[in-house]
């Protein structure tokens, strides 16, 4: 009988790993219980049973007809009970966008090969030279202090700037006047501009975001297209999109901003048209708009234009100069200088002809907008996060090299090395987590799921490295003036944590509660079964379905274990990849397994209650992430040619990544309901405990020393910034004293050494170089390096002062000699 349960078992691993079909599993059961009856020497009724009972069981299985008649239509009729009815909105939230590489990690076995595969995302030429000419001259044009502090906008000139040269038209065809840029030059360009100034970056990213150049791009009308999107293209127009209201913030669906369609006088005739009610918040480039993209839902009580009353949530155009529009207000989000604000109108007429794609699809807005808002979010948010680190580390490492407490450069001091390391490998994690990302769009892809991931941990990421940069910087951080380059970008973190999804409701609700459904092989085509299908029809596919989703459960359950007890040894892994990171394929191998094997169970154990299980469903969340950021991670070392210089900052967060995946999923059994479950999860996830650690320091240090010193590591990983290139601009001045102080670095050397052998002493007033020269220790050469190095340092270190009142008794006098001049001329 040992020798039963021992065959039983191996059936089972075997059969379960390897995903053999259910006929194979049949045969190997019928051998098994033939074998079962010869060694236990059954009587001939007892075998004439077991065979009776084998052989109906058989048929059940394999015979679909009388399995559908049998199981899987009691199952469908429950299903249908207990699945609870999907709102309009609801399903087209679900079916917008696509899956792409979450989808494999969903199925608990990633075709690395597949991903390897696809392209490395790259610039053309004319994209190149648009960053190398244009964006780097806007760059340059943009004075952040004056930006935020003195003006609170972007000058006139540099608004002109934007216009002139296409920036509000990067994803306009060139049919229409734009520059039909890829979403990777996009992505490149609002990159560069985050790492010099927010507020040109956001007054640039969002017209090529979700708005109504990329509304008209996939649903407007050939009028409105040929009329607006040249006016966009040029900047003859500036667009904003206005979905927000105080009452509908991250449920954006529930907005209570409502129209009326009804007759109306336009332009001195009588047309068919809409009155329309709205309030709304929080609405980039809203106060210089002119021409207003506005979501409301749309009634029409008096059925003019179909049978339906409440036809649903409709997306218009309204040129702000229309009678009844109130505009212009500002909000003043965290001392940022980007046009944000409140607009609102009542009872507005205007023609039909201004829902975007025309009457036909009033009531479409909430499907079109889930559609455009996968590309828009994984582009926006996620790069311009990057270009933030991306600065950071670059200038932070610069500053931790030049300020020196302790006869010791900062950033050589253990507790600050920890500090930056960990900034620059989340910068090399957050970059390949964009171009990656923004690869896939270019692909076609609209990743629903993916773009959630990106949003919600780039700028996680982003609010961690510059809380690190601030405590590195100390005080030179906190007091803010023109000398000051992280103080904005501190203050300005939440706000990225907050648009466009707050980060708590993405985390908890979209990441895992859309990605269970899309991303999943089955879950889709069971709930499609269920509620959109009948009859045979839907008996064959929840069939087909169901007994799938039971196979890839039970498949990735075994999986999960034999790779838990083997330490992922038998993990699938690229057919070539670098020896060096074989093993970390395995591991994510390993978690995708365990990841999907985990989820099915959380649904089947908790069902709907999951949805409100939100900090189960988040943990969900995170372990699918992880897995998305190392995979762009690894894809990213393979493009760039397995560059063994980064392999620090590689190391450092796919261990990192790995640790908070495991992390996650003890939160998750720790915390599931059902206990016992919840026991046998854990033998089966982690029979042998948890295998993952932290990131090792010494991992640390090498990313640290990677920010710390110049050279090819440092550049590649801040490629794509904004480098000023003279000492009057204060992160140039910071980047000349890195470089200088470095190249002083023996000079500072052979002073040490004097003053400790009793050469020279440091005397009051009289510096130590000049004494140096003086007893002839140094070269007069040695002296003018080392005397522009001190200059250098202390403009580095300098932190800004203002008179009591800040000198705003200054600014009004300036204001009011401008308004005399203004008057006089």
């Amino acid at each position: 009988m040992a020798w039963f349960i021992a065959g039983v078992l191996v059936v089972i691993l075997v059969f379960g790993y390897f995903g053999l079909p259910i006929f194979w599993w049949t045969v190997a059961a019928g051998l098994l219980t033939w074998w079962l009856s010869v060694v236990a020497q059954f009587g001939p009724v007892t075998n004439i049973v077991l065979a009776t009972v084998f052989l109906v069981a058989a048929a059940v299985l394999n015979i679909p007809v009388l399995r559908r008649l049998l199981v899987s239509n009691h199952v469908l009729a429950l299903y249908r009970r207990i699945l609870p009815d999907m709102s309009q909105t609801e399903k087209e939230a679900i079916d917008a966008g696509t899956v792409w590489w979450d989808a494999d990690l969903f199925s608990g076995k990633p075709d690395w090969d597949k991903l390897l595969r696809t392209p490395q995302p790259k610039l053309t030429a004319e994209e190149q030279a648009f960053l190398d000419g244009p964006v780097e001259e806007l760059c340059a044009m943009c004075n952040d202090w004056e930006i935020t502090h003195e003006r609170q906008d972007l000058p006139e000139h540099v608004w002109q700037f934007i216009k002139d040269k296409g920036f509000l038209g990067m994803i306009i065809p060139k049919q229409y006047g734009g520059l039909g840029f890829s979403a990777l030059a996009h992505s490149a360009v609002v990159m560069k501009l985050s790492t010099r100034s927010s507020t040109a970056a956001i007054s640039v990213m969002v017209p090529n975001s979700l708005g109504p150049g990329e509304l008209l791009l996939h649903y407007g009308t050939d009028q409105q297209k040929s009329h607006y999107l040249p006016r966009l293209a040029k900047g003859l127009e500036i667009p904003c999109f206005a979905l927000t209201s105080p009452e509908a913030g991250s449920d954006a669906a529930s907005i209570p901003d409502y129209g009326v369609v009804c007759k109306g006088t336009w332009q001195g005739r009588e047309v068919l048209g809409m009155r329309v009610t709205w309030d709304k918040r929080y609405i980039t480039l809203g106060p210089v708009a002119t021409l207003l993209g506005l979501a409301f839902r749309l009634y029409d009580p008096e059925r003019l234009i179909g049978d339906k009353v409440d036809l649903g949530i409709t997306c218009a155009l309204v040129p702000t100069n229309t009678p009844g529009v109130n505009i212009g207000r500002r909000h003043l989000p965290l001392n940022a200088a980007f046009q944000n604000g409140p607009n609102s109108g009542k009872d507005v007429f205007m023609p039909l002809d201004w829902i975007i794609g025309g009457p036909e699809y009033a009531g479409k807005g909430w499907m079109m907008l889930m559609s455009c808002l996968a590309a828009g979010r994984a582009i926006s948010l996620p790069t311009s996060s990057v270009g933030g680190v991306k600065a950071l580390t670059r200038y932070t490492g610069a500053y931790a090299r030049v300020r020196s407490q302790f006869k010791t450069p900062i950033g050589k001091l253990e507790g600050v090395e920890e500090a930056l390391g960990r900034i620059a490998a989340h910068c090399y994690m957050m970059d390949a987590t964009r171009v990656m990302t923004a690869g896939a769009v270019d692909l076609g892809e609209k990743p629903a799921v993916i773009s959630a991931i990106a949003k919600y941990h780039l700028t996680e990421r982003a609010r961690a490295c510059v809380n690190d940069g601030m405590d590195i910087l100390g005080g030179k951080g906190i007091c803010l003036g023109p000398n000051n380059w992280i103080g904005r970008g501190y203050q300005m973190a939440p706000i990225a944590i907050t648009v466009e999804g707050a980060n708590i409701l993405t985390r908890t609700l979209i990441i895992f509660g859309q990605g269970a459904i899309r991303c999943h092989p089955y879950v889709l085509r069971e709930m499609r079964a269920a509620k959109e299908m009948q009859g045979a029809q839907a008996a064959r596919e929840f069939d087909d379905a169901f007994t799938s989703h039971i196979g890839h459960v039970l498949r990735n359950g075994i999986r999960t274990f034999v790779y838990g007890i083997t330490q992922a040894a038998f993990a699938p892994t690229p057919s070539a990849c670098a020896a060096e990171t074989k093993h970390y394929y395995r591991h994510v191998s390993r978690l995708s397994a365990a990841f999907a094997f985990l989820a099915d169970v959380s649904m089947l154990a908790m069902g709907g209650a999951l949805k409100r299980k939100e900090k189960i469903s988040g943990r969900l969340g995170d372990v699918l992430s992880m897995l998305y950021l190392v995979s762009a991670t690894l894809k990213r070392y393979e493009d760039q040619g397995r560059i063994r210089e980064d392999l620090p900052l590689v190391r450092w967060a796919v261990r990192d990544a790995l640790y908070r995946a495991q992390q996650a999923i003890d939160g998750i059994l720790s915390n599931f309901p059902v206990k016992p479950l919840a026991t046998i999860l854990r033998w089966t996830i982690f029979p042998l405990g948890m295998p993952y650690r932290p990131p090792l320091d010494s991992r640390n240090h090498g990313c640290a020393t990677i920010a710390l010193e110049p050279g090819a590591a440092r550049d590649r990983l801040t490629d794509g910034m904004y480098v000023p290139k003279s000492e009057s601009d204060v992160t140039g001045r910071l980047e000349a004293a890195f470089l200088a102080a470095i190249a002083c670095e023996p000079i500072d050397e052979k002073l040490r050494k004097a003053v400790k052998k009793g050469k020279i002493a440091p005397q009051p007033g009289l510096d130590l170089g000049m004494l140096a020269r003086d007893a002839g220790l140094i070269t007069l050469e040695e002296y003018n390096q080392w005397s522009r190095k001190e200059a250098l340092r202390k403009g580095v270190i300098k932190v800004d002062d203002f008179p009591q009142d800040y000198g705003r008794a200054e600014i009004v006098e300036s204001a009011a000699k401008a308004t005399v001049k203004m008057k006089a001329a």
